[in-house]
């Protein structure tokens, strides 16, 4: 009768050391509040908030958005901006943004911004003007400095929308003319555009393109992306033309990417080009699609290259 409550005992013994032992350490560190948030009305019912990233001594996971005190968004790590939608014309608001990291630890909220939306007008079909002239400097690393000539608008011109590789990724107010983009990764291939939009939320068409290159980081091997690429969309079918790298040796490969998704090595079948590239493709031809494509060659080791600036076309 004592080996049963000899054994529970060792039993009670054995599970309170394991519950002492050194399981992982409880995550009880709040991350830091965003900093830098802004505001901007951008028509009579939308209002876009920016930030930057937080830290944390773990990961940041998420960042919830306050408007007037109330959680009105969640977002994912990776976003630092967002459109704060069906609000009250002509209205004042206040936005804090917090941070989240795995543990459920919330940051302190960040400084209160206010923006009021804008007066509602009478329906407007007619979009601004392109924005023209754009030009992106890199300024080290890890940012970079656009500039254009401001477009026209039979209303008014409220808010610049700039795009990355067809992906919205900041936003200024519509008096702007410039802006600096921070966060970019060192030695990478960038292509910029820049919409104009008015209070009734219509968009321009797509600025040209900027293409710049950040500084490699130290002891980094040069960039090897193809340069100066265009597409031009036709009935049918997009035609490419390229300068290939230089790379000691003949490029005899590329990969096309199209809709960020590998579609077509292209491969010459006599000697390469010498210098500018050319390629056609085929298509659907639904008007009004829209296509990216970008491309990397093959490097004299077999390796591929960088990715070329991202280019976007619709079909016409």
């Amino acid at each position: 009768m004592q080996r049963p409550l000899a054994a529970s005992a060792l039993t009670v013994a054995l599970l309170a050391v394991a519950a002492c032992s050194g399981g992982p350490e409880k995550d009880t560190h709040a991350p830091g509040a965003p900093t830098g948030v802004t505001a901007s009305a951008g028509s009579a019912g939308t209002v876009h908030v920016m930030w930057s990233a937080s830290a944390d001594d773990r990961a940041v996971t998420g960042y919830e958005v306050y408007q007037q005190g109330r959680k009105v968004k969640d977002l994912p790590a990776t976003t630092v901006m967002t459109d704060i939608v069906n609000l009250t014309p002509s209205t004042p608001y206040t936005f804090t943004v917090r941070a989240r990291d795995a543990a459920g630890n919330r940051s302190p909220h960040s400084a209160a911004v206010p923006a009021t939306t804008l007066a509602a007008t009478a329906q407007d079909r007619a979009a601004p003007s392109t924005p023209r002239a754009l030009r992106a400097t890199p300024d080290g690393s890890h940012a970079a400095t656009l500039t254009w000539i401001p477009a026209r608008d039979d209303t008014e011109v409220t808010a610049y929308d700039v795009y990355q590789a067809d992906a919205r990724i900041h936003t200024v107010p519509g008096t702007a003319t410039t802006t600096r983009l921070t966060g970019l990764r060192p030695g990478t291939v960038y292509s910029f555009t820049v919409r104009a939009r008015d209070a009734a939320e219509n968009s321009s068409p797509d600025s040209a393109p900027a293409d710049l290159t950040t500084a490699a980081a130290p002891g980094a091997a040069p960039n090897t992306a193809p340069t100066d690429l265009t597409a031009k969309a036709a009935k049918g079918e997009i035609t490419l033309t390229w300068t290939p790298p230089r790379t000691g040796a003949p490029v005899t490969e590329h990969q096309l990417y199209l809709n960020e998704a590998f579609a077509t090595t292209i491969i010459w079948g006599t000697d390469p080009p010498p210098a500018d590239a050319t390629y056609t493709f085929t298509v659907p031809t639904t008007r009004g699609t829209r296509y990216s494509v970008k491309l990397r060659a093959r490097l004299p080791d077999g390796t591929w290259g960088d990715f070329s600036a991202q280019r976007t076309v619709v079909v016409p």
